[in-house]
């Protein structure tokens, strides 16, 4: 066979739908519904096409050093990646053996157990307040803050404690931090800390999803070895530019993220009011069981309006809609359309 076995039999991970169709409502990726900043829209407009003739940083030095900057670390505790999902996949190579796995919470992210099917290794999956039960030969934990698609948040108390005793690596994958009343970078910076790596992304708070950047703190020794396994210049030079632009304008970022928050609670707010089950989201999605309607059934429906949210099959998910907070007109549109199926 010219595949392996382990690619023959993959599941592959299956992004959001992104329709082509205009004047719809898109509330199902979880993209931030405001622009990035204006600074970045200037970097664009004004960027040199002869950079362009030359390989990129592969270091992203003056964005590694922005972000150590804004975070309160050395840039030497800072990685940058072509997106996290690619620090991810990273760590799937840096940090577990072929005899070992890769868990996290279940439900979670549904990519992670892709990765683990890639990397020909098994995954465990954990009730988030059963993550002890987890098999020895566990060496990477990908634990998801806020949780997703479930938007459940847990106190960084709780993770410091479960890192002591875990005995591999633990990422904190932190893509909605920005949205949540607390993070956990602290816990990366920590003079003791040994085994923790905090990931972040500006998909999400700093509205620049087709950019394609994440980065993460962590250790010196496990971020070296995510340079070494790295591709050769992962993150190119117009990627690295309007990031470093984005950087340096924090504040519009965080603006953006308080509409997104305020938002949340009036929807959340409303949903309740109608009967809906919607569990406590710290992110900038909401997790809600319908109240009188099958979740597949108003996914399908509102489809077929083009208003989109995202539907999870499966025993732990089923039931509900995970629905992206966008702007108050979007989720006004969302709520008349689900008015049909109020009893």
């Amino acid at each position: 066979m010219l595949v392996t076995k382990s690619v023959r039999k993959l599941v592959a991970y299956t992004p959001g739908e992104q329709p082509k169709a205009k004047d719809i409502v898109k509330l199902n990726t979880n993209e931030n519904p405001y622009p990035p900043s204006p600074a970045c829209a200037k970097v664009l407009a004004g960027f040199d096409l002869d950079r362009l003739r030359r390989y990129p940083d592969p270091e992203c030095s003056e964005l590694r050093a922005a972000i150590a900057k804004m975070c309160g670390a050395k840039p030497e505790n800072i990685f940058i990646g072509n997106g996290s999902d690619e620090i991810l996949a990273l760590s799937a190579k840096a940090f577990v053996e072929n005899d070992e796995c890769i868990g996290s919470l279940d439900p979670s992210y549904s990519l992670y157990k892709t990765l683990a099917a890639i990397r020909d290794v098994r995954w465990v999956g954990a009730e988030p307040k059963n993550v002890s039960s987890l098999p020895p030969e566990t060496s990477l934990f990908l634990w998801t803050n806020p949780n997703a698609p479930t938007g459940e948040f847990a106190e960084p108390e709780t993770i410091d404690s479960f890192a002591r005793r875990f005995k591999g690596v633990v990422i904190v994958d932190e893509a909605y931090a920005d949205f949540a009343r607390d993070n956990c970078m602290k816990l990366a910076l920590r003079p003791r800390n040994r085994n923790i790596i905090v990931m972040r992304t500006f998909s999400k708070s700093f509205s620049l999803a087709g950019l394609r950047v994440g980065y993460c703190a962590g250790p010196r020794n496990l971020i070296d070895a995510l340079y070494k396994v790295k591709d050769s210049y992962n993150v190119d030079a117009i990627a690295q530019s309007a990031a470093l632009a984005a950087v340096k304008d924090v504040k519009w970022m965080r603006a953006n993220a308080r509409k997104v928050i305020a938002t949340r609670k009036r929807f959340t707010a409303e949903l309740k009011r109608r009967g809906w089950d919607v569990l406590p989201s710290e992110s900038n999605f909401v997790f809600a069981r319908p109240a009188h309607a099958k979740a597949s059934e108003i996914f399908e429906r509102l489809k077929g309006r083009h208003i989109y949210v995202r539907y999870f099959s499966g025993p732990k998910t089923a039931d509900r809609l995970r629905v992206t907070i966008g702007t108050d007109a979007q989720m006004d549109i969302l709520l008349d359309a689900l008015s049909e199926f109020d009893k």
